[in-house]
């Protein structure tokens, strides 16, 4: 729950009040109409349930603190908060415009197709920097819950890094897109990327800008330590997908095409990989080799049929045929999370919804057959549709689980409708939403990660050109209960 001393600490910076505040100054009452009023209703929680109960939030509009080194971060791919309440940011600084890097230089002997210098992103310098403002931050970042900068390292834009602490005769090959970030148990920083195998080329000599995986597509999940020394890869550099691919990878591990998130079981030390954007599964894998486990996709269906898949068409075309339960994981397997009680939760993106599963259960990630999608088969438990009316680019994107014991709130990220659902995790009913479409403080443009720390406050990243990570502060209810709406989303009334 957020502080006394928090709220008031808000209530400060909303105002603009440079004297501190103590609690005997602090009468909610008397900010109402104030900017702080009017802060707590346009970023709080709105479409409650009449019979619901959740959290509240508000954003933190100084959240994070200003980057040193005139650095500015590209899309976010991944966010995950660790055990220590850190936040560690995977961002993409190839994403970054010509203006936003306008102080990369050129890079020594690069040139495009023209001749003309370029810098690290290809973008043309034939005098120099073009402006007072910005250059690329390294790709993973850890901030403190207060928003300070405590590490960076990792990709392109962090000179050295490639060859230095990932080395290519190691093992150790940077992705072309960066995606999820996952932190374990033992302070392991996980990462994946989702490029598929290139086809064109970029600059001069047929190297695309800071080109890293030139061999295939972000086959692979990397691990490192905290301070970004390598230590495994899982997977490889393939052309294109196989969901049924076991060791094809480097030493004997799987071949992953595309991954998009990833959760280590501690009670297991097994890897759960989201898999992915060409791939149509849930890989698992051991987390100290990498070696196979099992695989699973929709209502533990295994193996999965790409060819078959790619056939059905887009989720659209069964949506309006009434085919509501396609038995197979559409593009991306988004997200992968496992809550205390050793549910699974998977972002089936592709498909507007989300698939829960038995972590415990023996077949699950075996060949099993489930078309029919019957609960207690194959490890499938339920599945919840999320805006299933959405024909975007799929809906449910990342989830999260609130910090009360029962951990009764689940969140679920759309980067369709620019919005968090509040779900009672017990019945995958919405309770309410937080955050609207929209580039203000509290609003989201292409949502695309939603992590939580031990006081429940949210944290968030957006991709496409918001190119932003925001904090939630929680305060008032620890976590959920109650009924409200199945199915999930559909248009707010009077928004």
């Amino acid at each position: 729950m957020i502080s006394l001393q928090s709220l008031i600490g808000l209530v400060a910076a909303a105002l603009s009040i440079s004297e501190p505040l103590s609690a005997a100054d602090l009468d909610i009452n008397s900010f109402k109409n104030s900017s702080f009023d009017r802060l707590l209703k346009k970023t709080g929680v709105y479409n409650r349930s009449s019979t619901g109960k959740t959290p509240s939030f508000v954003v933190d509009p100084t959240w994070p603190q200003p980057l040193p080194n005139h650095w500015l971060l590209g899309q976010i791919g991944g966010l995950y908060v660790d055990q220590h309440d850190h936040v560690w940011v995977y961002n993409r600084p190839r994403t970054m415009t010509t203006d936003e890097a306008g102080l990369e230089g050129p890079v020594p002997g690069a040139k495009d197709e023209k001749g003309v210098p370029v810098d690290g992103l290809g973008q043309e310098r034939a005098y120099g920097p073009v402006s007072d403002c910005c250059k690329a931050a390294p790709a993973v970042l850890e901030f403190d819950a207060d928003g300070k900068l405590l590490r960076a390292w990792g990709g392109p834009s962090d000179p050295g890094f490639i060859g230095g602490k990932c080395k290519a005769e190691q093992g150790c090959i940077w992705p072309t897109s960066e995606h999820g970030i996952y932190v374990d148990q033992n302070d392991n920083v996980w990462l994946s990327g989702n490029s598929a195998a290139r086809t064109g080329s970029g600059t001069a000599g047929g190297e695309p800008p800071w080109a890293t995986n030139k061999a295939g597509g972000d086959g692979f999940v990397l691990k490192f330590d905290m301070n970004g020394d390598f230590k495994l890869r899982i997977g490889g550099t393939p052309k294109g997908p196989n969901s049924n691919d076991t060791n094809g990878g480097i030493n004997g591990t799987p071949l992953l095409y595309q991954a998009a998130d990833m959760v280590v079981d501690s009670a297991t030390n097994r890897l759960y990989v989201a898999d992915g954007y060409g791939n149509r599964r849930v890989l698992i894998v051991d987390a100290t080799t990498g070696k196979y486990i099992g695989h699973f996709g929709a209502y533990g269906n295994n193996p999965v049929n790409d060819a078959a898949a790619n056939a059905a068409g887009p989720w659209i075309a069964d949506y309006t045929k009434g085919n509501k339960k396609p038995a197979f994981f559409r593009n991306p397997v988004h997200c992968v999370k496992i809550a205390n009680d050793g549910k699974i939760y998977v972002c089936d993106r592709g498909n507007d919804r989300i698939q829960v599963f038995d972590k415990n259960d023996p077949a699950l990630g075996k060949p099993c057959s489930n078309p029919a999608g019957v609960a207690g088969k194959c490890g499938y438990l339920a599945e919840q549709s999320i805006s299933e009316h959405t024909n975007i680019i799929g809906t449910a994107v990342s989830i999260n689980f609130s910090k009360d014991k029962a951990q009764s709130c689940l969140y679920v990220g759309d980067n369709a409708n620019m919005t968090i659902y509040i779900l009672n995790r017990n019945n995958l009913q919405e309770l309410g939403r937080l955050g609207r479409s929209g580039r203000m403080a509290g609003e989201f443009h292409y949502l695309h990660q939603v992590s939580v720390d031990s006081r429940g406050n949210i944290y968030t990243g957006e991709v496409d050109t918001a190119k932003r990570i925001q904090k939630f502060v929680r305060y008032g209810a620890e976590g959920c209960s109650g009924t409200g709406l199945s199915p999930v989303g559909g248009v707010v009334n009077g928004n």
